[in-house]
């Protein structure tokens, strides 16, 4: 079973942000996700990836969320996805333990070996997007805008940018 966004009678435009290359549609689909799956990967203190693409039918769809481990995820190879465009993952509970705030160079290593970019979902109920092309980062919207865990201390990670490239990930751990 997949999700599917139903057309809305608009036509595949760039989202007016830093994250360009992917449609309002895809942004819609992916926050409706999260705003599913964040709340359950708090409660049971794990991560939940999956996959956006394309149905045979040419419609925009996720693949079921995989239940991975406390950091950690490795998404279940989709099937009637034509035309993965991306991954997603949510970053589990907040802990002290986990800087869990931004995605991960490991992350972006993971979309780039993959050949997709990434969405990435935080504690914090922040949505960043992963652009491998450019092997850089954006923040599409900030604290709370998914959920966000009830035990989330803002500021344990320490100042979050807006962007990251790659290098500044690896440093940043």
């Amino acid at each position: 079973m997949y999700r599917i966004l139903m057309p809305l009678g608009l036509a595949l435009s760039c989202v007016a942000t830093t994250v360009a290359a992917q449609s309002q549609e895809e942004e819609a689909l992916i926050r409706q996700t999260f705003a599913e799956i964040n709340p359950l990967s708090f409660e049971k203190g794990i991560e939940y990836c999956g996959y956006v693409g394309f149905t045979a039918s040419g419609e925009l769809a996720v693949s079921p969320p995989t239940a991975g481990a406390t950091s950690s995820c490795l998404a279940d190879d989709p099937t009637n996805l034509e035309i993965t465009t991306a991954s997603y993952h949510t970053h589990g509970n907040f802990s002290t333990e986990y800087s869990s705030e931004t995605p991960s160079g490991a992350d972006m290593e993971g979309d780039e070996e993959e050949g997709i970019d990434g969405w990435v979902a935080t504690p914090g109920g922040r949505l960043w997007y992963v652009d491998t092309t450019d092997m850089e980062t954006y923040q599409v919207c900030g604290i709370g805008c998914l959920p966000k865990d009830p035990n989330f201390v803002e500021g344990d990670d320490g100042t979050i940018e807006q962007s990251y490239s790659y290098d500044a990930l690896v440093a940043r751990f």
